[in-house]
C-alpha cells in the first residue's frame, strides 16, 4: 500500500498525528508512508523512522489557488491507495479529491462524505489517559483494519550529536546538570492561550522557592523576548538568580535537545507540552480557559503528567457550555480568575515528586 496523510496546521497537531505511521507500519511494514504537513512544523517530526517522504504544505500554498492545484497534481502523481485526511480543510480537501484514492478517510463534517468514503465522528470523551487528540487520531485507521485500542505514543526522534551538542552548550552557560533544571512555557501560541503574566511569575516564584537548587530555563522565540522578559521582572529577588534567561534554543531542534536534558517542563499548555511529553519529560500543563483539557492532556497521569484547567476549580462557570471553545472571547477575563494559588498544592506535590 502507498498511504498519504495530512495534517497541517500547528505543531502539536503534526506530532499527535505522527502516531499513525507507526501504528501503520506495525501492521504493514512494508507500506510507503507519506506525510503532508506545514513546512515550519517539520522538525518534530524529523527523524521518524516510519515516515518514509515528507511533503511539505508552505505559505505559498495558503495564499495561491493556482500554486494549491498544482501541489495536488504534484502529489496525484504519486497514486496513493489510501489518503487519510485528519481535519478536511478546504486544502486537503482538494488534495484528497485530486488524488483518485481508493480508500479516503477523515473526520465527518456533515458534508464532506462526498468526497470521503469512510468518516468518523469525533468522540466526546475519552477511554484513556492518551487523551480525545490520540484516540480520535486512531480511530481513523479503522478501515485499513488496524486495532484501534492498541494505544501509540507521539516520539520525537533526537540524534545523539543533538544531545551531545545541547548538553555542551548548557554547561558552557553556566548549567549544572547535576541540578535540577526546569523549562518554563512562559508564553502560549497566543494571547488567550497566555497565563497572566503576573500569576505565571508567582508560579515561577513557587518553583524557586520549593526546589532552592533549581535552574530555569525559559522558553521563547526572539520575537517574544520582550512578553518573556516582563515575566522575569515580575519575579521575586531571589527567582531571577535561578533563572538563566539568555540560555534558549535557537531553533526548534535545539530547543527539543536542550528540553530532553531538563527534569521538567512547566507552563502554558501547546506545543512545548507535547514535544517534551514526546521526549518522555515530566510535565505540569496549565490550560486555557476555552481549550478542552479532555482533548489535549495526553497521557496525564497524575504523577510524571499533570495538568491544570479553571474547570476543575470553578466547574460552575462551565455548566451550560457545551464546548470551552465557546468561552474564547472571554479568555482574559476567565484568566484572572484562574488564581495560581488554586493548584499551588499540586505543583508543590509535582515539584517533589521529582526529587
Amino acid at each position: 500500500m502507498k498511504i498519504l496523510i495530512i495534517q497541517q496546521k500547528m505543531i502539536g497537531d503534526v506530532l499527535a498525528t505522527s502516531i499513525l505511521f507507526e501504528a501503520i507500519k506495525q501492521k504493514y511494514p512494508e507500506a510507503e508512508l507519506h506525510y503532508v504537513l506545514n513546512s515550519h512544523t517539520y522538525p518534530v517530526v524529523e527523524g521518524n523512522p516510519f515516515i518514509d517522504q515528507f511533503h511539505f504544505f508552505t505559505p505559498r500554498h495558503e495564499k495561491s489557488k493556482r500554486q494549491l492545484w498544482q501541489f495536488a497534481n504534484q502529489l496525484r502523481l504519486e497514486k496513493f491507495d489510501v489518503v487519510i485526511d485528519v481535519y478536511a480543510l478546504l486544502s486537503s480537501n482538494i488534495i484528497t479529491l485530486r488524488s483518485k484514492a481508493t480508500i479516503r478517510i477523515s473526520i465527518d463534517k456533515g458534508r464532506n462524505s462526498l468526497i470521503y468514503n469512510h468518516t468518523f465522528k469525533n468522540n466526546p470523551e475519552a477511554k484513556t489517559n492518551a487523551g480525545l487528540a490520540i484516540e480520535n487520531r486512531l480511530q481513523l485507521l479503522e478501515p485499513l483494519d488496524i486495532d484501534t485500542s492498541k494505544i501509540v505514543r507521539p516520539k520525537i526522534y533526537l540524534t545523539e550529536g543533538e544531545k551531545s551538542n545541547a548538553k555542551q552548550f548548557l554547561e558552557s552557560s553556566g548549567i549544572d546538570l547535576k541540578k535540577p533544571l526546569f523549562m518554563i512555557g512562559v508564553l502560549g501560541s497566543g494571547q488567550n492561550k497566555t497565563y497572566p503574566f503576573g500569576y505565571m511569575a508567582e508560579v515561577i516564584d513557587t518553583i524557586a522557592k520549593e526546589q532552592p537548587k533549581s535552574q530555569i530555563l525559559f522558553n521563547y522565540i526572539p520575537k517574544q523576548e520582550r512578553d518573556a522578559k516582563a515575566i522575569f521582572e515580575l519575579c521575586l529577588l531571589e527567582t531571577k538568580s535561578h533563572i538563566f534567561f539568555d540560555v534558549f534554543g535557537k531553533s526548534l531542534r535545539d530547543f527539543l535537545a536542550i528540553t530532553s536534558h531538563c527534569n521538567a517542563l512547566i507552563g502554558n499548555e501547546g506545543g512545548a507540552i507535547n514535544m517534551a511529553k514526546a521526549l518522555y519529560i515530566p510535565t505540569f500543563t496549565i490550560f486555557s480557559p476555552w481549550i478542552k483539557k479532555e482533548a489535549w492532556n495526553m497521557f496525564d497521569d497524575g504523577v510524571k503528567h499533570v495538568s491544570v484547567h479553571l474547570k476543575d476549580y470553578k466547574e460552575h462557570i462551565y455548566k451550560d457550555v457545551s464546548h470551552p471553545k465557546q468561552l474564547k472571547s472571554k479568555a482574559s477575563i476567565l484568566y484572572e480568575e484562574f488564581k495560581p494559588s488554586f493548584f499551588e498544592d499540586e505543583i508543590k506535590a509535582f515539584l517533589k515528586r521529582l526529587n
